[in-house]
């Protein structure tokens, strides 16, 4: 099988990179070894989050880091054996945090979150997605005065400072938005901008079969063979139909990143945070709304086609060690009182991976030491939301376009690169 550029990775970075290089005239083979959206873009809240300008950063407050240190939170968990090998990348991430590094690399991923519902946009209209898709934004509920006004203050800043909207709740706004909602609550701060969507697997699906309209293939392959090929076509990577040539290639596989990455020569600070997701039925005459966000106790509550989806936080483990879903349980007890959930509807908890950086920006553009070699991934809370328009600016820099999207110089790969 021979083509203009294989992509490696059919998550929705790697789906959408494949669609922008298909529009723009490129044969392209979109090679996995599942189907389309089926790791890390599998299971997410299903947000595309345009009010997501500050990226989650490590926190600095000693309370939080106190509450961690025990690790019985529902936010956070970690592999105690994990940790000596996490502690590099978790040192970096801690000082990338701090408030003048943190409002600096803000300023530079914000072009990237704010493109982030257009692109998503056309690419719903041209997949006839539009089924799937909610536009009035998400809500964060509190539990006390204090977790309110804080979360009032930050989004004044970010509305003034980044163009995001957001509306107040008070208790009667959110009872009225949520009358399922069981317990008293201090208010609610609603984001305007994101979009919601009711399956994202479906919505990989639907991006798949339009790809797949513009003459692009899902082929089955093993990434980790890759290789560079001086004499010939550039890159090759074994499939089960025999092998694969390309004359580009791009490396969008998400936190399995490093299995080519390595074997080239290059050494990404990438590490991952592991998340958790379940699926509910609701006891009968009961309905949640909206996708709401438990803010004080860190999980999320999401109505989807399957069923209420409970979400957790970030678990700091090796990618491949066994499921631990602790924080999932921990959840689902403080869930079940602030909502009426009833029958577990999946078999067992699903768990993905994020691919973090320690700056906390995705890695986009050329790899340093070698032609035909392009890189997109390092996404980590935000791979869902940011996938079309990685896509859109990464095509349009691999086909020598004017980059009219987004400018990619600040997550380029020789930030990282000695």
């Amino acid at each position: 099988m021979k083509t203009d550029v294989a992509v490696l990775g059919a998550g929705i970075v790697g789906l959408s990179t494949a669609i922008h290089l298909a529009r723009r005239g490129k044969s392209v083979l979109l090679v996995d070894r599942r189907g389309a959206g089926e790791e890390t873009s599998f299971g997410n809240a299903g947000l595309i989050q345009r009010e997501g300008v500050v990226p989650y950063g490590f926190p600095h407050d000693f309370g939080a880091l106190f509450r961690y240190a025990l690790n019985n939170t529902i936010e956070a968990h970690y592999h105690l054996k994990a940790l000596p090998g996490l502690v590099p990348f978790l040192v970096r991430y801690w000082w990338n945090s701090g408030f003048t590094q943190h409002q600096h690399i803000a300023r530079l991923y914000a072009p990237l979150i704010e493109n982030s519902i257009t692109e998503h946009a056309d690419l719903i209209k041209a997949s006839g997605a539009d089924n799937l898709i909610q536009r009035d934004g998400w809500m964060k509920v509190f539990r006390t005065d204090a977790a309110r006004d804080a979360a009032y203050k930050e989004a004044e800043r970010l509305s003034a400072g980044f163009g995001v909207n957001h509306q107040k709740l008070s208790p009667s706004d959110v009872k009225a938005l949520e009358p399922s909602i069981r317990i008293d609550l201090a208010g609610g701060l609603r984001w305007t901008d994101p979009w919601s969507i009711r399956d994202p697997h479906s919505l990989n699906k639907a991006y798949l079969t339009y790809f797949q309209s513009l003459g692009g293939r899902l082929v089955a392959g093993d990434a980790a063979t890759l290789e560079h090929v001086l004499e010939g076509p550039g890159w090759r990577i074994a499939s089960p139909d025999g092998p694969i040539e390309a004359a580009e290639v791009v490396v969008a596989l998400g936190p399995w990143a490093d299995t080519v990455t390595r074997k080239l020569g290059y050494r990404y600070p990438l590490a991952v945070k592991r998340g958790y997701h379940m699926h509910y039925g609701t006891q009968e005459g009961e309905r949640l709304n909206n996708w709401v966000l438990d803010a004080e106790k860190g999980y999320f509550l999401a109505p989807m086609l399957r069923g209420i989806r409970l979400t957790t936080g970030a678990e700091f483990a090796t990618r491949d060690a066994p499921k631990t879903p602790v924080q999932l349980a921990r959840a689902e007890r403080v869930a079940r009182d602030f909502f009426p959930l009833a029958e577990r509807r999946d078999e067992e908890p699903w768990m993905g991976a994020r691919p973090c950086t320690p700056d906390m920006m995705p890695i986009i553009g050329k790899a340093p030491r070698h032609e035909g070699l392009w890189f997109a991934f390092g996404h980590a809370h935000h791979g869902m939301t940011l996938g079309p328009v990685t896509g859109r600016a990464l095509a349009e820099k691999m086909t020598g376009e004017r980059t009219t999207i987004v400018d990619l110089g600040p997550y380029r790969p020789e930030r990282f690169v000695a």
